[in-house]
This record gives structure tokens, C-alpha cells and sequence, in this order.
């Protein structure tokens, strides 16, 4: 229903849009009927409020909108919107037709009555509030009551915008949705594309960077940038910028660090892929997600982090050693390792185990903490827990269940199974959730050599 040149002009001023243009303009034409309340939903920086104030300013039709973010309470809406609809009114007819409304309004009787004071006898007038399931201090029934504007005033459209609708929050039925959802990777890309951060910034008077006129340039900036924005998208914005302006601030703190080489004569503006390889550390630390107040280097390297240990009493140490060990040894070698006849025998010069032998295998073998843990039964544990600390003779005690659900709770020992078995049985397999190398770190602590009872 649009014409031809104002649905090229909205469609390049909204990108990736013209789905949801054409229906706010079939549904809001000055010519045809409306209904009486429309709700526009859709995550956040998802054009919702760029999109219907473009659409109704092209379709030149008395509108107003009314941000719920800038109310305080309930009252102070209602009175906004009072004073919204007056001011836009006048300005569509050059004349001041609202003296006699009264500024106050207390609750929605008296909004329906002003409104229809104001529009009587006018054509369609809509009404937008936008971000009004945000409001503060707002009563149940104010979204239910708002929607039904429409029903009582004939030529007034109410038009909701909202991030998630909640099912049948409006308590009623017919109410056209229409949804905006989140820009995929080529829509993100199409947007960051069109405003292209220049490489060699042009300095104006004031010392502001301004626009380069050369056509060579802006095709090198344009050129870089939608490759850049490409990288930028893959390695950071897929699943840390939540939406478009997220995925530009980030494209826009990494920029200036990305293209320094080229500002310094070390790379042409087409070295793309020599510019990756030398700032591959931008693209894999988070320095760019995170806001501070301190500026942060986006250039310097990732430092590797500290690995995470835990606190853990001397007994709860042997209780994961002993998981360990069980979840990373055949059960067919317990003989072998956790009994006093096999014990000499397994310390032989060298480091070598009973299992070893001289002559080589025919097939190489993989070393078992390289294939994941597996499972085993509660009972083989703490069998092995009693043999690495034989000397000290514990015992058995509901200590030591405490101490094996502490570790289930730390995700150290993870049940595997069915969901309804019993944490404590005998019976129930566990696996554990450590590396070798924690593993090792928490050996040395207790002076435990776990090399000398591991299956090679």
C-alpha cells in the first residue's frame, strides 16, 4: 500500500526491515481501518522504534510516542501521554486546540475522558507507547486497560512495544503481534557495514576525525571494515554481543588496535589476512566485552589464568585421589596395585610396574587418562581409599559419606546413572570431574606418588 519511492527510501533506511514495514503500513494506513490496539515485540536494538517512527512519519498521519523509560510512576505516564497527544494535535493542525484540556490526570477514566475530548471529531490519531511492559510502578491491570483505548475511542490505535509478551497478558483476543526478531549474522553485518570507521582518520580543525573524500580510500575502508566486522562477529559477537549495538561497540574498540599496522607502514590496506595473524590475540581475549572505567590494552596478549583450586581437608584429598584412580584404572589391576603381596613388586628399578614387560607391543596403546573417565561403583572406591591408606587405618564412618557428597556438590565426583538411585549406595557409579593435572597438584600436597598406581 506504500508507494514505490517511500518503500525504497524506508527500506534503505531500515535495513534488513521490509517485512515488518509493510505490515505496520497495511495495518496503520490513513485510508483503510486499523484495529484498535497493535503490539510491536522483539529483543532489544531490534529497530522496533526506529521502524514505526519512520513508517508513520512516512505515511503522514497524527502520531505520538510516549517512552515509558522516561516516567516515573504510573501517574506521571498517564499525564505524558495527556500532554503528548495535545502537543501533536496542535502541531497537526497549526493551531493551539488543547487549552481547555486539563494537564492532570489521576488514573485511566480520566485519560479515556481527555483523549476523547481532545480527538473528537478528528481522523485517525495513534498512539504509541514504547517499552511500556518496563514501566515502573505500574499496576496489573494498566497493560489491559491501555490496550483497550482503541474499543472505547473510534478513531484512536494504540500501538504496544514490548520485549516479550507474556501469554495472554492482555486478556483479550484479536489483537494483532507483529515480531521483530534478532539480526542473524549477514543482517548484523549488512548494518555494521553501512557506517564504515575510516583507517587513516582526517582530522578537522577542532581535531575531530572527519569524512575522507577521496573514492580509493573510502573503498579501502569499506573493503576492511566488512571483512573486519565479519571476523569480529565469528570469533567475539556470535555468542558475546547479545545485539547490533553490542556487535558495533565491540567492532568499534577493536578497530583502532586492528588497523595501527597499516597507520605504521607495516601492512597495505589489503593485507587482510597478514592483519589477522598479527592481532589473532585481539580475537581471543575478552577485553573487549568487558566495561570499565580502566581503560583496558586490547593489544596485549591473553595471559594465561590461574588454575582453580579447591581447599580441601587431608582425608576429602585421598577420597578424589582414590575416584581418580578408579575412574582411570581397569578394575581387572586393583589386585595389582592396592595389595601388600603385589606392592614390592611394583616398586622395581626404574619406575616400572608389574605390568610392564620388556619386549615392545606390536600396537601402540593410548594412555588411559587421554580416553575420559569411567564410571564406577562407590563400593570400589572407597576400597581403593582404604588401601592407599592402610597404614593409617580409617574408618569407615558417616564422615566420609559427608565428605563424598561435599565433593558431589563441588561437581569434583559427578553421578552418573539413573536420577532417582540414591547418592550414598554402594551400588551407584560415579565418574570423576578433575584433570591430570589438578590430580597431580592435589597428590603432591598429601605427598601421594599416583604415578606408580596408574595402568599404562
Amino acid at each position: 500500500m506504500l508507494p514505490e519511492e517511500l518503500l525504497s527510501l524506508l527500506k534503505e533506511q531500515l535495513s534488513c526491515r521490509e517485512l515488518q514495514v509493510r505490515q505496520i503500513a497495511n495495518l496503520l494506513h490513513p485510508t483503510l481501518p486499523s484495529p484498535s490496539t497493535l503490539v510491536l515485540h522483539g529483543l532489544e536494538a531490534t529497530g522496533k522504534s526506529l521502524t514505526i517512527s519512520a513508517v508513520l512519519k512516512g505515511l503522514d498521519v497524527p502520531y505520538t510516542i510516549v517512552r515509558s523509560q522516561e516516567c516515573i510512576t504510573s501517574r506521571h505516564l498517564l499525564e505524558r501521554t495527556v500532554a503528548a497527544c495535545r502537543d501533536a494535535i496542535e502541531q497537526d493542525n497549526n493551531v493551539e486546540s488543547g487549552k481547555d484540556v486539563d494537564g492532570r490526570c489521576e488514573n485511566i477514566s480520566a485519560l479515556v475522558v481527555q483523549l476523547q475530548r481532545m480527538l473528537e471529531g478528528r481522523d485517525k490519531f495513534i498512539l504509541v507507547f514504547d517499552g511500556i511492559d518496563r514501566q515502573r510502578e505500574a499496576a496489573p491491570t494498566l497493560l489491559p486497560a491501555i490496550s483497550r483505548l482503541g474499543e472505547i475511542i473510534p478513531n484512536l490505535t494504540v500501538v504496544l512495544i514490548i520485549t516479550a509478551p507474556r501469554p495472554c497478558f492482555l486478556h483479550s483476543a484479536g489483537v494483532p503481534y507483529i515480531h521483530f526478531p534478532p539480526y542473524d549474522r549477514p543482517e548484523s553485518l549488512t548494518i555494521a557495514s553501512r557506517w564504515p570507521l575510516q583507517i587513516f582518520a582526517s582530522s578537522t580543525p577542532g581535531g575531530t576525525p572527519g569524512p575522507t573524500t577521496d573514492p580509493e580510500i573510502e573503498e579501502d575502508d569499506t573493503w576492511l571494515w566488512s571483512r573486519f566486522c565479519g571476523a569480529v562477529w565469528d570469533s567475539l559477537g556470535k555468542g558475546a554481543a547479545r545485539d547490533i549495538v553490542s556487535f558495533r561497540n565491540v567492532c568499534e574498540r577493536l578497530w583502532e588496535p586492528f588497523v595501527q599496522p597499516i597507520r605504521d607502514g607495516t601492512y597495505g590496506t589489503r593485507d587482510f589476512s597478514k592483519l589477522m595473524v598479527r592481532n589473532r590475540s585481539l580475537f581471543q581475549g575478552e577485553a573487549a566485552l568487558i566495561e570499565s572505567i580502566v581503560p583496558i590494552s586490547t593489544s596485549e596478549p591473553v595471559k594465561p589464568t590461574a588454575k582453580h583450586t579447591h581447599d580441601l581437608p587431608y582425608y576429602t584429598r585421598h577420597l578424589l585421589l582414590s575416584a581418580y584412580l578408579a575412574s582411570y584404572n581397569p578394575s581387572r589391576h586393583d589386585l595389582t596395585f592396592f595389595t601388600k603381596a603385589s606392592e614390592k613388586r611394583r616398586r622395581k628399578r626404574g619406575g616400572g610396574t608389574s605390568l610392564s614387560t620388556g619386549r615392545p607391543s606390536k600396537h601402540r596403546k593410548i594412555q588411559r587418562r587421554l580416553l575420559g573417565p569411567q564410571a564406577f561403583v562407590l563400593e570400589r572406591m572407597l576400597a581403593i581409599y582404604h588401601a592407599i591408606l592402610a597404614p593409617q587405618k580409617v574408618v569407615n564412618t558417616a564422615d566420609v559419606m559427608t565428605q563424598i557428597a561435599t565433593l558431589a556438590g563441588l561437581r569434583l565426583l559427578v553421578k552418573t546413572g539413573g536420577a532417582g538411585a540414591d547418592v550414598l549406595d554402594a551400588q551407584t557409579k560415579w565418574r570423576v570431574n578433575v584433570g591430570w593435572e589438578y590430580v597431580q597438584g592435589l597428590a603432591r600436597s598429601v605427598r601421594f606418588d599416583i604415578e606408580s598406581y596408574m595402568a599404562e
